[in-house]
């Protein structure tokens, strides 16, 4: 085994497992047969199904479908039905939220957000639909229901950001675009709206379990793959037997750090970290324009950031705290 190192891994070879017996109906809903396939054990397990969907997954596949075309389609008519410019301008296509004007309508024209909101209602019901198929099937097998969990929490920040927070601000038109460019040129319009959003301390947080989160799986996935040798990937076994592979993993931090995480705690730590990324980024999203209109003010107020010196004497006021609406331009003649 001491050839094993970071690129090679020992692939067992073994006939396909259709998997554990259930009940006579679930195990008709189960299709495909399974294949082992030597570069998929390469990343993962070599077996390629069975799958099942059931009611929830054929709905929620139906739904996303919808969803899918949709936005699709209206890309398409964009660049005039030109398949060429869809796929060359694909990054910069955009189905964009209702306009201001339509508040929180549920209906208006197709071409002025109509489009947008059913896009959005059958993704919505998709993802939803996707979940309750997740929990379900973590149930029937006697697992924990821990996925399904911090799947919701990532269900959350996506509430947030395109239906809970439009809510609250009593327009649609505050939500996220469909696209790939449009949705990165919100969150860069939103942060300069609203003050700069790295001032807001549950993105900070949000910050810390994401780049945490990458640190604790990158510790974790060195230290299972270097005591690999000693047994370490059969971390069940570790967990309820100690053995020589968690004894020097656990020894190596010690040494290092003075602490270690367990073959068991380890993966709440992970979890944790994981999942409040994006629940406490959802928190500090559904804060902003309800709550705080200017984050940088709100940190300079809360000494969390410094003010800006005074550089040529009296500084201007802060339009947002004064009321003062500054006049149009005056009209261009023959304009």
């Amino acid at each position: 085994m001491e050839y094993q190192n970071l690129f090679t891994q020992v692939q067992v070879v073994a006939p396909p497992h259709h998997g554990v017996s259930i009940d006579p109906y679930e195990e008709r809903e189960r299709f495909g047969t399974p294949a082992l396939i030597h570069l998929f054990g390469r990343l993962g397990n070599a077996q390629l199904g069975p799958i099942y969907l059931g009611g929830f997954g054929i709905a929620s596949l139906f739904f996303g479908v919808i969803a899918f075309q949709i936005m699709g389609f209206n890309m398409l008519a964009s660049v005039n039905w030109d398949p060429i410019q869809f796929v060359r301008q694909l990054f910069w296509l955009s189905l964009d939220p209702p306009l201001p004007k339509h508040g929180l309508s549920l209906f208006m024209p197709l071409n002025e957000g109509g489009w947008w909101m059913m896009a959005g209602f059958f993704l919505t019901v998709s993802i939803l639909l996707w979940w309750a198929r997740m929990y379900r099937r973590a149930v029937a097998l006697g697992l924990g229901t821990h996925i399904a969990w911090g799947f919701l929490a990532a269900i959350w920040l996506y509430l947030v950001l395109g239906f809970i927070r439009p809510i609250m601000m009593g327009s649609w038109s505050e939500a996220v675009p469909f696209g790939i460019f449009s949705h990165l040129d919100w969150t860069a319009a939103f942060s300069l709206r609203y003050g700069n959003l790295f001032y807001n301390p549950f993105h900070m947080l949000s910050i810390v379990f994401l780049y945490g989160s990458a640190l604790l799986f990158a510790m974790h996935g060195g230290t299972i793959l270097a005591v690999s040798r000693f047994g370490g990937e059969r971390e069940i076994e570790q967990i309820v037997d100690r053995g020589t592979a968690s004894e020097r993993a656990a020894l190596f931090w010690r040494w290092t750090m003075g602490f270690n995480a367990t073959m068991e705690s380890i993966h709440r730590w992970a979890w944790w970290f994981a999942v409040l990324t994006p629940l406490v980024g959802g928190i500090g999203i559904l804060l902003t324009g309800t709550v705080v209109d200017n984050w940088y003010l709100w940190a300079v107020k809360h000494h969390v950031a410094p003010a800006y010196p005074y550089v040529f004497g009296t500084p201007l006021p802060d339009p947002a705290t004064t009321g003062f609406i500054p006049p149009l331009p005056p009209a261009i003649p023959g304009k």
